[in-house]
């Protein structure tokens, strides 16, 4: 018998890996409640409940199978003016971009997101 994989705490957001670009993609609220894939950080949809946390999962599942991502799965995160931000360490260089360019990458305000993660 499988051991359930655990869920870390939440708040929580969806990130993954987009396999065209490698880029990282967050589940964000799409059109007519449907969800889709972003690569700005401030988008992300925050889970704040078991029951929005196994959306997300579910999300993942469907999306591991089509293969437009890989390596999905739930970061913990702290809402922080109104965005997620990641409390570890490797999810926050993730959606921050290059950690030896900080002029490039989102955290330069690179068209995505605000750039104000520095």
């Amino acid at each position: 018998m499988a051991a359930a994989q655990k869920r870390p705490p939440l708040p929580a957001i969806l990130l993954a890996n987009d396999l065209l670009d490698g880029d990282v993609v967050f589940a964000a609220a799409g059109a007519e409640g449907a969800l889709a894939w972003t690569r700005d950080p401030a988008e992300a949809l925050v889970a704040g409940d078991d029951a929005a946390a196994e959306r997300l999962e579910d999300y993942a599942a469907s999306q591991l199978g089509t293969n437009r991502v890989v390596d999905a799965y739930l970061v913990d995160v702290t809402v922080e003016a109104g965005e997620p931000v990641p409390r570890h360490y490797r999810e926050r260089m993730k959606t921050l971009g290059p950690s030896n360019r900080p002029d490039l990458g989102k955290q330069a305000g690179d068209g995505v997101g605000t750039g104000r993660r520095a």
